[in-house]
């Protein structure tokens, strides 16, 4: 994930501080401080306070994420008003593939998801609300990408060789802004495997009032879920469905 910077470096050094505990699940004081190259003296007032303050939560000389940021978490999803009105459009989706679906929102860096509705099958795709996608694997990141500007797109993706997550991953920067002309074009995205083995999935992009890519929604399955044949049916539900929340939101 790209580090950000500001004007404000004790804020600055708090970010880093929590994403590296939550990448982590629970770390010691000379592991933060070590990895993040961090002087000690500030390490150990940063933490101090954050403790205090419950974002984080230290126990037998390890830290943990607080349910500060728990909460936090919650009332933020809570604040997104497109969550509420995304329900009816997943749950036909959800009710048409009989596959797990989900909304997502372009968060910094990342895809992130704000609303799952579950598969009713014996099969399911582990997810969660708060999960984050990357942005060049998953479909939902490419259609979150697809509509921006080129410059926006080399800020979020910098580098020019992208992470191989599978054996299907799209790798370098010059072909994945092929495959964002290429949903564009067509209005969706297809993850073919690229983001876990065996997972598939398809999405669509939502639109605002102002024609801006504003959330995406997608349907997942395992792989066998998600058959060729079946593509082009599932590729017209999920854009009824994200036509359908764009609709709500105009």
């Amino acid at each position: 994930m790209q580090e950000i910077t500001t004007k404000t470096p004790a804020i600055d050094k708090t970010t880093r501080i929590l994403k590296y505990v939550s990448t982590q699940g629970s770390v010691t004081f000379s592991q933060i401080h070590q990895t993040l190259d961090l002087a000690q003296s500030s390490t150990a007032t940063l933490l101090n306070s954050l403790v205090a303050h419950g974002f984080l939560r230290q126990e037998k000389g390890r830290y943990y994420l607080g349910l500060t940021l728990f909460e936090l978490g919650i009332r933020a999803i809570e604040s997104f008003d497109i969550r509420n009105l995304a329900i009816a459009p997943m749950t036909f989706l959800r009710d048409s593939t009989g596959l797990a679906c989900h909304l997502g929102v372009l968060d910094n860096t990342s895809a992130i998801y704000l609303a799952k509705i579950e598969s009713p099958g014996a099969i399911v795709v582990r997810s969660w609300l708060g999960k984050r996608l990357s942005l060049h694997s998953s479909s939902l990141g490419k259609c979150l990408l697809a509509w921006l500007p080129e410059a926006e797109i080399d800020r979020l993706l910098p580098e020019e060789r992208l992470e191989a997550k599978t054996k299907t991953t799209i790798t370098t920067r010059s072909a994945f802004k092929a495959e964002l002309a290429t949903v564009r074009r067509q209005g969706w995205a297809f993850d073919n495997e690229e983001d876990y083995d065996g997972v598939s999935c398809i999405s669509a992009p939502v639109f605002d009032r102002n024609n801006k890519v504003i959330a995406a929604i997608s349907m997942s399955g395992v792989s066998f879920q998600v058959p060729e044949e079946k593509i082009p049916e599932f590729v017209e539900l999920v854009k009824t469905a994200a036509n359908m929340l764009s609709e709500s939101i105009r």
